[in-house]
Formats: C-alpha cells, sequence, structure tokens
C-alpha cells in the first residue's frame, strides 16, 4: 500500500473481483485487483475499451458491488454498509465527472452547483455562496445564470466539475472527462481539474486515453488480465 506507514489512502480497493454472465458464460472483468487512492494524488488510468475501467470506477465510488474483495474509504470496510450508507458517503466523500456532463437542462450552472449540496441538508444561502466561489475559481463567475444550452462544451464540463467538487469530496473519480472536447478545450478543461485537486488536497482517479494528460499525472496505472498494475 505504500505512503507513510501510519497513513490511510482515501480509497483502498483490496482484491477486488467483478464477474458478469454472457447467456451461459462468465466474463470475469476484475480479478483480484487492488489500488491505493492517497490524499492530494492524481491518478491516470490508462487502459483499451473492455477491460474493466468504467467498471472499476463504478466499484470504487460505490457505485457497483464487488464479487469479492473489500473496497475501504477512509479505512472504512463498506461491504456490510447499508444502501442508505453507502449514499451517505457518495454524497460526503465522492465526486464523479462524467464523458458527458449530465447537467441539468433546465437550471442554470450555479443551480446545478447548488443541488448536490442542498440534497446534503446545506441552507440555501450557504449553497449559493460555494457554488458562486466554486464556479468563479473555474473561470466561470460570469455564467452562473447560464443554462447548459447557453454554454461552450468547456464551460459545461466546468460546471460539472464545480458540481462534482460541490461538497468537498475527499476523493474524485472521473471517466473520460475530456473524452468529447477538442485538444484544446481538453487541455483547459483538464488543468482547470488538475488546480482544484491541488488546491483541495482531494484524490483523483481520471480513466483516460489522452496520453499527453495521463503523462502530466502523479502516477499512471493500467489493467491487466483483470488486475491492476503500475506502469512507472
Amino acid at each position: 500500500m505504500e505512503q507513510g506507514e501510519n497513513s490511510v489512502p482515501v480509497v483502498y480497493l483490496h482484491e477486488i473481483s467483478r464477474r458478469y454472465r454472457q447467456g451461459e458464460a462468465t466474463l470475469t472483468i476484475l480479478d483480484g485487483a487492488t489500488l491505493a487512492l492517497w490524499e492530494g494524488q492524481s491518478v491516470a488510468l490508462i487502459a483499451p475499451s473492455g477491460t474493466g475501467k468504467s467498471t472499476l470506477l463504478h466499484i470504487a465510488g460505490l457505485l457497483e458491488h464487488p464479487d469479492d474483495g473489500e473496497v475501504y474509504v477512509s479505512g472504512t470496510a463498506t461491504s456490510g454498509l447499508s444502501d442508505a450508507e453507502r449514499t451517505q458517503i457518495r454524497r460526503t466523500d465522492i465526486g464523479f465527472v462524467y464523458q458527458s456532463h449530465r447537467l441539468l437542462p433546465e437550471f442554470s450552472a450555479l443551480e446545478n452547483v447548488m443541488l448536490p449540496q442542498m440534497i446534503r441538508g446545506l441552507s440555501r444561502k450557504e449553497t449559493v455562496a460555494r457554488s458562486r466561489e466554486i464556479l468563479a475559481y473555474l473561470g466561470l463567475g460570469e455564467r452562473v445564470t447560464h443554462r447548459p444550452a447557453e454554454l461552450s462544451g468547456g464551460e459545461q464540463q466546468r460546471v460539472a466539475i464545480a458540481r462534482a467538487v460541490a461538497n468537498a469530496p475527499r476523493v474524485l473519480f472521473a471517466d473520460e472527462p475530456t473524452g468529447n472536447l477538442d485538444p484544446h478545450t481538453a487541455d483547459h478543461v483538464f488543468r482547470a481539474l488538475t488546480q482544484l485537486v491541488r488546491a483541495t488536497r482531494v484524490a483523483m482517479l481520471i480513466a483516460t486515453h489522452n496520453m499527453d494528460l495521463a503523462a502530466r499525472m502523479d502516477r499512471r496505472v493500467s489493467i491487466q488480465a483483470g488486475r491492476v498494475v503500475e506502469l512507472d
């Protein structure tokens, strides 16, 4: 597990296995995968399509149960938790950014960022102030009242990033977050993402095919024969 004898990873996947039924056959996607994510560290997950990148992210983010193994969040085993307890951890400790921004089209940028905070139970006054602060930090201070259709692709993805970090999560998962963007916009969004990681000390795992972006992260890992392997 490394990185300090007494420190605890934000998320630790231990011997994770995941299998799916395909007719009468069983398809093994993950087979004893182990990965530690540390505070303030960015990790690129690089692997061909179909090798289990999204499955790994979903299991690490408590969206899916593994068939075997354990997911620890801040040292706490999660396999025995109820659905309500897992949902609470997702709300407070985990943020997600997807390839498609998944913003609610009827709401403004500000309202999209406010929603997860209000679901958590924060006051409207507090959510407005925090959402404006995050959007301004990401260069969207003048766009807070705009709806998604009025924003560019890069702006929409930055709103999605703001929404993902609105509840100050301890870990951020991103699944091809720049995959739908042109190279210049992708670089801009990536810089905004890494800026936030450094400023907030959040752990980050990004599944990406972009080798240039991956090279700028702290670690690079892949999935080979169902296991996570360090690339350098």
